[in-house]
């Protein structure tokens, strides 16, 4: 069943009528063909402009859909040949943080991605994609076996931050994220983080200094939730909406302040509506970008990768 936003309202009513009709018609000798067709053609129309002027605390919600794909979605769909890899050597497997080797149109990766799960178990297994530390370690191994056999590396980042618990605090939180950031900006293959969801604080970051940076369009990527932002600034969450304003999260956002390098079109409606459409998008968009990666001397590359991230905010300051 379809899960509708609460700006979505009035399509929603509009979907439950034409499905309503479609119950009725039938064999019988109703014909209600054209009711459906208008219908429809209304509600497309409502969604178009409901999408067309999404507000950032709006694009929020659309990020966190339940029903939008992920990784393991994009994985399944992308990637042929795909055997997981397990484990970070050191304490155990994180199962927010899943990776492996593969082939995107018949090109090796290695994958890493996080995942949120789909509904309560899924969720609970994979720890609602808050990454431990062992996490961000798999992470680095995986970065480390591709510079070793010279594969690129695709991410997936899809998480509203690194798990803050006292066990992952205990373990080195911080230190195993910022070795994840170094590791990607240091591996001599090219990588390719897309945020397919919510970007969250520096469990994000740790996956998503890439070479080229990628947002679906309804996406969102920032230091520090909505929530937490007006809880720490208005003493009240209530004031999300205005946070998520004045955070500059979206996709447009972003690559205004070139701070991405590309924003992939989603479906309309978000790629809740259409997963396949969204998924076939962020293929496209991998494929246009890997082969002139793949072209560079590794030295360059990594050069370019470094620069890249430095100049961020220069700008700004001058």
């Amino acid at each position: 069943m379809r899960q509708f936003l609460d700006f979505e309202k009035s399509v929603a009513e509009l979907e439950n009528k034409i499905d309503e009709l479609r119950r009725m018609s039938g064999p019988d000798g109703i014909n209600i063909a054209e009711e459906i067709t208008r219908l429809s053609e209304k509600a497309d129309r409502q969604l178009r402009t409901a999408y067309a002027k999404l507000t950032p605390w709006q694009k929020v919600q659309v990020a966190r859909h339940a029903q939008r794909p992920h990784t393991v979605d994009y994985i399944g769909a992308l990637i042929t040949e795909f055997s997981p890899l397990a484990g970070d050597r050191l304490f155990g497997d994180d199962k927010a943080i899943i990776g492996g080797v593969g082939r995107f149109n018949d090109q090796p990766v290695v994958v890493i991605g996080t995942e949120r799960g789909a509904e309560i178990e899924t969720r609970l297994k994979h720890n609602f994609g808050m990454a431990r530390p062992e996490g961000y370690r798999k992470a680095q191994r995986l970065m480390k076996l591709a510079g070793r056999f010279g594969l690129p590396v695709l991410t997936f980042i899809d998480t509203s931050g690194a798990w803050p618990g006292i066990d992952a605090e205990a373990r080195g939180q911080a230190e195993a994220i910022a070795r994840s950031i170094e590791t990607c900006l240091n591996v001599p293959v090219p990588v390719i983080a897309t945020v397919i969801g919510e970007g969250g604080s520096g469990g994000a970051v740790a996956l998503g200094a890439g070479d080229r940076v990628m947002m679906l369009e309804h996406a969102i990527y920032s230091v520090i939730s909505p929530e937490a932002c007006a809880s720490i600034l208005w003493r009240d969450p209530k004031q999300a909406s205005t946070a998520a304003d004045a955070l500059k999260i979206t996709a447009q956002d972003l690559l205004q302040l070139r701070l991405i390098d590309r924003i992939i079109p989603e479906p309309l409606g978000g790629a809740q509506r259409d997963p396949k459409a969204a998924i076939r998008a962020v293929g496209d968009a991998i494929a246009a970008e890997l082969p002139g990666l793949l072209a560079k001397d590794p030295v360059l590359l990594k050069a370019q990768r470094r620069e890249k991230f430095l100049a961020m905010g220069r700008e700004a300051v001058a």
